[in-house]
Order: structure tokens, then sequence, then C-alpha cells
């Protein structure tokens, strides 16, 4: 695979900026309905990294990364403490444009959600509807991150055809490039090859490796091997609490605490 293009910039009003990007979550607790999920986080998401959260089923993984993206704010009955400093602004408790901010978090779920449409239209979707029209810039954004998460080359001769006649890890890669398309600094993905077959696994890890140049990558996975071959920083989760947090090499060579001994080891899962 050819290395990942550059970001895409002309006339494109959504560019992340200079790439000093970070996340610094202080104190950060969740509850809905009265159960306290989330419990005085406390991490820093560095940028051009892979950061890999790992733990048990259960541990406050995702929603953590829906805290982070601000989907928590659709559940009934959440309430949220703490700060998560993005870029210098505290994304909890203020009043902001909340959609302005997600597209700063490329969300990728466990199985692929193509839009009901074209293949073209599901990369375009994003732009349109943050003020991009012209069709020659569309053509451009669409070819663009199509061939940066590799799959301009197996698509470009049916861009009109549905998304859903994609392939599981075509729609994956899909739906990677849509978020791509409005620029954000983060990509939040959420046991994004669990679904889908060794290749296509395979393909989206060394694509997520390359992405790193430009992107903070922040990834929940149950597969410890996968953390072992992709991360660079590695946080273990256990019952709402972050037990440990570190280097990959420090966290799978020499983990400090016992439950993260015991998890990395297999005495759990």
């Amino acid at each position: 695979m050819k290395k990942v293009f550059k970001m895409f910039r002309p006339d494109h009003k959504f560019a992340r900026g200079d790439g000093n990007s970070y996340i610094k979550i202080e104190n950060l607790n969740v509850s809905i309905a009265n159960n306290h999920i989330l419990k005085n986080v406390n991490i820093d998401i560095p940028d051009n990294k892979i950061t890999c959260i790992i733990g048990p089923s259960g541990c406050g993984k995702t929603t953590l990364l829906k805290t982070l993206n601000l989907l928590i704010y659709a559940i009934d009955g959440v309430d949220i403490s703490g700060k998560i400093d993005v870029n210098g602004t505290n994304i909890i408790g203020r009043d902001f444009d909340i959609e302005v901010h997600r597209r700063m978090m490329g969300l990728v779920w466990q199985k692929p959600v193509p839009l009901p449409m074209s293949i073209f239209e599901n990369v375009a979707y994003g732009c349109r509807v943050n003020g991009t029209f012209h069709p020659r810039k569309l053509k451009m954004i669409v070819e663009h991150y199509l061939t940066a998460v590799g799959l301009w080359d197996e698509v470009k001769d049916r861009l009109r055809a549905p998304a859903t006649s994609l392939s599981v890890g075509q729609q994956q890669r899909l739906c990677l490039a849509r978020s791509l398309a409005v620029e954000p600094s983060f990509i939040l993905a959420d046991e994004a090859t669990s679904a889908l077959d060794p290749m296509s696994s395979k393909t989206i890890e060394e694509l997520f490796v390359r992405l790193k140049e430009n992107y903070s990558i922040v990834m929940v996975t149950h597969t410890l091997s996968q953390a072992q071959r992709i991360a660079d920083n590695v946080i273990f989760m256990y019952m709402g609490q972050v037990i440990e947090a570190g280097s990959a090499e420090q966290i799978f060579k020499n983990p400090q605490h016992e439950l993260t001994q015991n998890y990395i080891s297999g005495a759990f899962s």
C-alpha cells in the first residue's frame, strides 16, 4: 500500500491546523441513571500516536470514546463532571456547537455503517453538510480520501454504486474515508476490526499506522495482540477506572499493577 497522502488542504475550510492536537482528561466522572461508569479518569492522549484502550468488557472503554465525541449527551440520565481539555478547550459543561466538536472526532464503529447512498456520496456527505458544494472540489476530496484509505483503485469505476455493494472490509474503509473528509484532529475507533476477516483487519491496522502521521488515534480493542502490534500508548481500564497507562512497551513488558499483569497474562478477560 502506498503511503497515505497528506491531508487535503486547497480551499478546504475544515483543515485541522498545525498538527499540535492533544486531549487531557482530568478527574472525569460519568454516571448514567445513577450508575457510576467512569470514575476519576485522568489520562493524556498525545498527537501523532496510536493510543489503545484495553480492558475487560463493561469496564467503560466505549463510554470513554462516547464522552470524547460527546455522543454521551444523547443518553438519558447522564451526569458528567471533570474536565476534558481538547486543544485548549474544556468540552465538558460548555455551551458550544457540539457538531463543530464532533467534526474534530472522526468515529469508526465496530461494524461499518455506510449511509444509504452511493460510494461517492458517502464521502461527500459530510462536506456538503458543512458547506462544500462545488462539484470539482467534491470530486477532488472524494478521490483524495478514498486513495488515503486504499480504496480508490477498487471503486473508482463504480463510484455511483450503492455503498452497501462493497464488502464489509471495504465498507469500513469507506466509513473511515467519510470521517476523514471533514478533516478531524482525532480518529476514535471502537473495535474497528472485530467484525472483519483477518486480511481486512490487517489492512485497517496498517492504515491506522500510516494515518497517525497526521492524526491522533484512540482505539478500543479487546485483542491484546492487536494493541501489541500497533499501539504507541496503552490505557488499561478496569471497572470504570484507569488502572495503568503508559507506553505500549512498558505496559506489555513491565506492567506495574497486579490487575494489569493478570489481564495481560490472560488470567481474566
